[in-house]
């Protein structure tokens, strides 16, 4: 019997270190090379990237003790009662057009700016994980079918979690890409699934770029990295700015809130739009994932004019109720004075007119 036991738990052994090491999802492994390039970044310290502030989170056995409580006690409110309502989206614009931006859920949105189309964070998969068997996408399904978008000028990513980064979501866009921009370290993710390094940038916070006659800028986030269980901080998250002619947009990623907002703001504000990290917060790990309240704040730290809250409205990944972040962030904008956009799944919405959505669909959910 002590023999056989031994043989299943070598099995075991054996077979968690084939999926970690050869199951694609998990994505690349750094070589020396790239492990050395990377070094000479002031985020890299003794091969992890690091935050510049202290970022730690309540590990205390009081608070894990509670979080198993809380997350034993369950809420029905974590999910909607009801499919989410979607709107039909649009082709993405001609050339000369104004800015427009389509969210898809999550950190999912489209955003189409002086006849350039770019992607951001585009996770168009069923479930945030390796193995999507379970905590499905509220909406079931998206408003378009991958296979039918056109080709897009660049994907742009914020960091390598899996509600950012997805697997099949960049295996069916391949071939409808022209260049991925990716903070340091994603690359190697991209390079295993078959992205050729040629369509590859990988920038360090601070890094300012060209690309067909926009100026993007790698901003600090306030977060961390990994995909798997030895693979913690080994590469780099951040937020990213975005600067036309007309119109100038900030994304955050994932992050706490900090002092780099207002670094952001100070170098490259005001913006015209902001779409900040509102979702999958908690008290007891704020310093990774903002507070709505905080969302609002950050949006005031950049100088922006209208604030869409994303990271809501796709997923559970927190405690709190799935409608908890918007309603919390427009009662917030309200009391603060902010503009702040709450578009439908899949709805476009033009940035330069008045007329944005502000309805408060959510509400109509069944369960909400």
């Amino acid at each position: 019997m002590m023999i056989n036991l031994l043989i299943i738990l070598a099995g075991i052994v054996v077979a968690g270190y084939a999926i970690l090491n050869y199951y694609p999802a998990f994505g690349g492994k750094h070589s020396e090379k790239r492990r050395s390039l990377y070094a000479k970044s002031p985020q890299y310290r003794n091969g992890k990237f690091v935050n510049h502030v202290h970022t730690s989170w309540d590990t205390s056995l009081s608070s894990m003790v509670s979080m198993i409580k809380d997350f034993l006690k369950g809420n029905s409110e974590r999910r909607p009662g009801a499919p989410l309502p979607m709107a039909t989206f649009e082709q993405p614009l001609q050339k000369g057009s104004a800015t427009k931006v389509t969210w898809f859920g999550h950190s999912a949105f489209l955003l189409e700016i002086e006849g350039k189309t770019i992607l951001f964070d585009p996770m168009f998969g069923k479930a945030p994980t390796p193995f999507p068997i379970r905590n499905q996408r509220y909406s079931r399904e998206l408003p378009f079918k991958i296979e039918e978008l056109p080709v897009v000028d660049a994907v742009v990513l914020s960091h390598d979690h899996y509600d950012h980064l997805d697997y099949g979501s960049i295996m069916k866009l391949k071939g409808k890409v022209k260049i991925y921009i990716v903070p340091l370290g994603v690359g190697a993710h991209l390079e295993r699934w078959g992205i050729s390094p040629e369509m590859i940038q990988e920038h360090d916070w601070w890094d300012e770029l060209s690309f067909e006659g926009l100026q993007l800028a790698c901003t600090p986030a306030r977060h961390f990295s990994g995909r798997g269980l030895t693979d913690r901080n080994a590469t780099l998250w951040c937020s990213w700015v975005i600067i036309g002619r007309e119109t100038k947009v900030f994304f955050s990623g994932d992050g706490g809130y900090g002092p780099h907002f207002k670094e952001i703001g100070e170098k490259y504000g005001p913006f015209d739009l902001t779409l900040m990290e509102c979702g999958q917060y908690d008290a007891r790990w704020a310093a990774i994932h903002m507070l709505p309240e905080e969302t609002v704040q950050a949006h005031q730290d950049v100088m922006g004019k209208l604030l869409i809250p994303v990271h809501w409205g796709a997923f559970t990944l927190s405690l709190h109720a799935w409608h908890d972040p918007v309603e919390r962030a427009v009662r917030a904008a309200e009391e603060s004075g902010v503009d702040i956009v709450t578009p439908r799944i899949g709805e476009t919405f033009t940035v330069s007119l008045d007329d944005y959505p502000k309805s408060v669909w959510w509400r109509r959910s069944e369960g909400s």
